[in-house]
C-alpha cells in the first residue's frame, strides 16, 4: 500500500480567505509538516493549485505558497472544484503505484470535498487531515469532518502523521 499526501490550493489568495475553525496560516504551517513527513519517508507528495478558466491571466497569489513546492513534488493545475476533472492526476497517482490519499488544504467543503469525492470514484482509499484543512465556516467545516468525510475514509490530526 503507497499512500500519497494531496494538498488542494495552498495559494496565497486561498490561505488569506476568512477561514474556521483554522487560520490559512495554520492549515499551510501544519500541510508543510506534512509534507517535510512524507518527503522524508520517501511517499509522494501532491500539490494542487486552481486557475481560474477563460482568462488571460491567473489573479495575484495563485501560485503555491513560498516554499511549499519541492523537487520530485507532483503539480497538478486544475480548472474545476475537484482535483481529478480534465487532469492526468489519477494517471500520474497510479504511475506511482499509489492506492491511498491522504487529503489537505483549503477549502474542506470545496475542493478538498470535491477531490475526495472523484478519489473515492476512482477506488483510492481516503485519509483525511482535519487540523490542516479549513472551511468558509466552522460548522461546515466540523459537519464535514464529523459526518461526511467518515463516509469516504478515516479521519486524522496532523499528529497522527509528525
Amino acid at each position: 500500500m503507497t499512500s500519497a499526501l494531496v494538498l488542494i490550493d495552498l495559494m496565497p489568495r486561498v490561505i488569506g480567505l476568512p477561514v474556521a475553525p483554522h487560520s490559512g496560516e495554520a492549515v499551510l504551517e501544519r500541510c508543510r509538516r506534512l509534507a517535510e513527513v512524507f518527503r522524508a519517508s520517501g511517499r509522494p507528495v501532491v500539490l494542487v493549485r486552481v486557475e481560474r478558466p477563460g482568462v488571460a491571466e491567473q489573479p495575484p497569489g495563485s501560485g503555491f505558497a513560498d516554499g511549499l513546492a519541492q523537487p520530485g513534488d507532483v503539480v497538478i493545475v486544475k480548472r474545476t472544484v475537484g482535483a481529478f476533472h480534465g487532469t492526468d492526476l489519477d494517471e500520474r497517482l497510479r504511475g506511482l503505484g499509489v492506492d491511498t490519499l491522504v487529503l489537505a488544504g483549503l477549502v474542506t467543503t470545496m475542493g478538498v470535498e470535491s477531490t475526495a469525492r472523484a478519489a473515492s470514484d476512482h477506488g483510492y482509499e481516503l485519509e483525511f487531515v482535519a487540523d490542516a484543512m479549513s472551511g468558509f465556516a466552522a460548522d461546515e467545516h466540523d459537519f464535514t469532518v464529523e459526518k461526511i468525510f467518515p463516509r469516504f475514509g478515516d479521519v486524522h490530526d496532523t499528529a497522527d502523521y509528525t
